[in-house]
């Protein structure tokens, strides 16, 4: 007589709520946060596109022919990659990439699509501002780079995007890069 053993099947998890599923108060903290960090994005845009007064002077907006990226990365000269960094402060590709950035992440997070592609795409924006100003000052090793970079994360994991954005809409669901 032989003896059979049936392997259990794993049951899955699924890692956020389905979009028909009530929210719960948690989604509606991360949709916040999304926002918030959308918000913080996008104002940087804004402000060094017209130079609005409050980080950038209207002389040296973007649209006044600044460099959105000169005054930050010439300030690391002194700091341990910033000889790497101070060799990008000006140039043509790397402001429209700075701004692109800015834009897209903060757009994609203040709409709740995309925030996948935002969160990585924010993420590795903030990791190399925090590599350009090593040392830190401050603390030998945390600062609001790391700590955004972490909650972007979170965002994405939480489909964050899901609640009190477009990140319900159907054709988000169907195609995850959207997401």
């Amino acid at each position: 007589m032989a003896i059979t053993y049936e392997r259990p099947t794993a049951r899955r998890i699924p890692v956020h709520a389905p979009a028909t599923q009530n929210r719960r108060p948690v989604d509606y903290v991360w949709a916040i946060a999304r926002i918030a960090l959308g918000w913080t994005f996008l104002w940087a845009f804004v402000d060094k596109t017209f130079g609005l007064g409050f980080a950038t002077p209207a002389e040296k907006a973007w649209l006044a022919g600044g460099s959105p990226t000169t005054g930050f990365l010439k300030g690391t000269e002194e700091n341990a990659l910033g000889g790497v960094f101070t060799a990008l402060a000006g140039q043509a590709w790397v402001d429209w990439m700075f701004m692109m950035g800015l834009l897209g992440v903060g757009l994609a997070l203040m709409l709740g699509v995309g925030t996948r592609v935002a969160a990585v795409a924010g993420g590795l924006m903030l990791m190399l501002m925090w590599a350009a100003a090593l040392p830190l000052t401050t603390n030998p090793f945390m600062d609001d780079h790391i700590i955004y970079t972490i909650v972007l994360a979170g965002l994405a994991l939480a489909n964050a995007g899901a609640t009190l954005g477009l990140g319900k809409l159907a054709i988000v669901q169907r195609y995850p890069i959207l997401k």
